[in-house]
């Protein structure tokens, strides 16, 4: 499905982002893994590559418009192009209400779920546009649709990612970038230990499938949207969430 393509993805030490570094690698494609978690960024690019891939890992910390800069120079250079980005680092920040987050808290959440997933879009369109288009997938949540208490900033965040993604699809659809956003709701992953003890328990039913998602889950989805099976899909946000934003 993506054979000879060129991807990078962000956050793919563990959980959503390992997932789809690996099922890119499985499906064919070139992969540079990102993270600022060296080590199991360099884990993750190992599996690819003993399961008969081709990966690379390279460091990034996504409130770094230099980082973007140096890992997709990196993937030109190692491999002539770039074909598919996946922005997926993000952090969920701490949990209070509204009122009682304060502008560091804030800032720290923008900063990498807003402004990284920017500058990563910002660095991506420059490379593929040398090379003619290709497809960015951004990672939102559901919270880039609903309310969620006690994490504004992570909301505001996902929001403006959604919105973000379709600006991009109308820019560059004529230049052959095709951009859409993916929302998963909880997913068994670290991050789902920062919830509260009750919100952790009361997870599944939240769910009209009564379970959480597994990562390899949201990976099939990007990886097909990052294909060119979806050649006609573009400024698309497409829920992952086992029927959460259903109810």
């Amino acid at each position: 499905m993506l054979k000879d393509k060129v991807a990078l993805v962000t956050g793919g030490a563990e959980g959503i982002g390992r997932a789809i570094a690996l099922v890119y690698g499985r499906e064919g494609a070139r992969v540079v893994v990102t993270d600022c978690n060296d080590q199991g960024g360099e884990e993750t690019a190992a599996m690819i590559n003993q399961a008969g891939g081709q990966a690379i890992y390279r460091h990034l910390d996504v409130t770094s418009l230099e980082n973007h800069e140096e890992v997709v120079d990196t993937a030109c250079k190692q491999f002539g192009r770039l074909d598919i980005a996946c922005n997926n680092a993000g952090i969920s920040g701490e949990f209070r209400l509204t009122a009682d987050h304060t502008p560091q808290t804030w800032q720290q959440v923008i900063d990498i779920n807003l402004t990284g997933v920017f500058y990563g879009i910002r660095t991506q369109i420059r490379a593929m546009l040398k090379t003619g288009g290709g497809s960015i997938v951004n990672i939102s949540s559901i919270c880039g649709q609903i309310a969620l208490d006690e994490i504004t900033p992570y909301v505001a965040a996902k929001h403006g990612v959604v919105g973000m993604t379709k600006n991009v699809a109308v820019e560059y659809g004529t230049k052959g970038i095709r951009c859409n956003s993916v929302g998963p709701a909880f997913i068994k992953t670290k991050l789902v230990n920062n919830l509260p003890e009750d919100v952790r328990n009361n997870l599944s039913s939240m769910h009209a499938l009564n379970r959480v998602g597994d990562p390899e889950e949201v990976a099939e989805l990007v990886a097909w949207l990052s294909s060119d099976k979806a050649s006609f899909i573009t400024g698309s946000y497409y829920a992952a969430d086992g029927g959460y934003l259903a109810r």
